[in-house]
């Protein structure tokens, strides 16, 4: 009788971690860092359809790396999840902080259920607050684990090499072109060790502005607004926060033509829920990213 193969536990958990960081290397980074009005997603992403960044409630967003299907799909379950406690409950007990666990423990359960291949995703949630020290960004890896950040986050790619650059060139609560520039700068530094210039058409780029007069403070950044906050233009910081911007509208019309996709996953995040106080509040419709 033949002898059953035999991987120790800490053998496959590493062969499935290095499966997964390969995999998710391969795609381009993503930068989620503050500004002095809110916080700011850079993705190099050619792609104008699918987006890397999208908004998950009123004032919190969402960025990932990885493999598009996947990630996508862990994006709809939050949607889903946020609209559905701040129905049940209230619109305050949707927090960023809440979202990321449900995402950890989602990830860490596929990550370690053996037989099944882990999800090559890496996740941001961010919350934007009334002032700055209220903001939050949390990251959640691949394996489940959550970590708050503070100043800036890199994710997919060469996350090691970006935030390596980052953390010699970032300053405190920097204008948002100002932000925009330096995240741009430490993305375009390590693209096969030389230099690159990166336009406008290879970054997808979006805020959680915390002036906007709406109640969802997500807004993608487009056309000439972007050009001109990368060229340093006069004035270009307010121009590209005015409500005026008919390509974002466009844009998020288009997306919110999206049909959410039935998902297993949904029941196991909305299940874990902590006590909550019943409020009247009406439900938002925010299904559209």
């Amino acid at each position: 009788m033949s002898t059953p193969f035999y991987v120790s536990p800490e053998q496959l958990m590493k062969d499935r971690a290095d499966f997964v960081r390969k995999n998710i290397a391969r795609g381009g980074s993503v930068v989620v860092l503050n500004y002095d009005g809110g916080i700011l997603f850079v993705a190099e992403n050619r792609s104008r359809v699918l987006h890397k960044m999208s908004e998950i409630y009123d004032r919190i967003g969402f960025a990932a790396a990885g493999r598009y299907n996947e990630f996508e799909n862990l994006r709809q379950a939050g949607v889903r999840l946020a609209d559905t406690r701040g129905y049940l409950y209230d619109r305050r007990d949707v927090t960023a902080l809440g979202l990321a666990n449900a995402y950890a423990q989602l990830l860490g359960n596929i990550f370690s259920e053996a037989g099944g291949k882990p999800y090559e995703a890496e996740l941001v949630i961010a919350e934007v607050g009334d002032r700055a020290e209220q903001d939050q960004i949390y990251r959640v890896t691949y394996d489940g684990s959550v970590t708050d950040a503070h100043g800036f986050v890199v994710i997919g790619g060469a996350a090691d090499a970006v935030s390596g650059v980052l953390e010699g060139t970032y300053t405190e609560n920097p204008s948002l072109g100002a932000a925009l520039r330096t995240a741009v700068s430490a993305l375009a530094e390590h693209g096969n060790g030389e230099p690159r210039e990166l336009s406008p058409a290879q970054l997808e780029v979006a805020v959680l502005d915390r002036d906007r007069k709406q109640p969802r403070k997500f807004r993608r950044l487009l056309g000439a607004h972007l050009t001109a906050l990368l060229e340093d233009e006069p004035g270009a910081d307010e121009a590209a926060l005015e409500e005026n911007g008919e390509a974002e509208e466009n844009a998020e019309a288009a997306q919110g033509d999206e049909e959410l996709d039935a998902n297993s996953l949904i029941d196991e995040a909305i299940d874990g829920g902590a006590e909550h106080t019943d409020s009247e509040d009406e439900p938002t419709g925010d299904d559209d990213n």
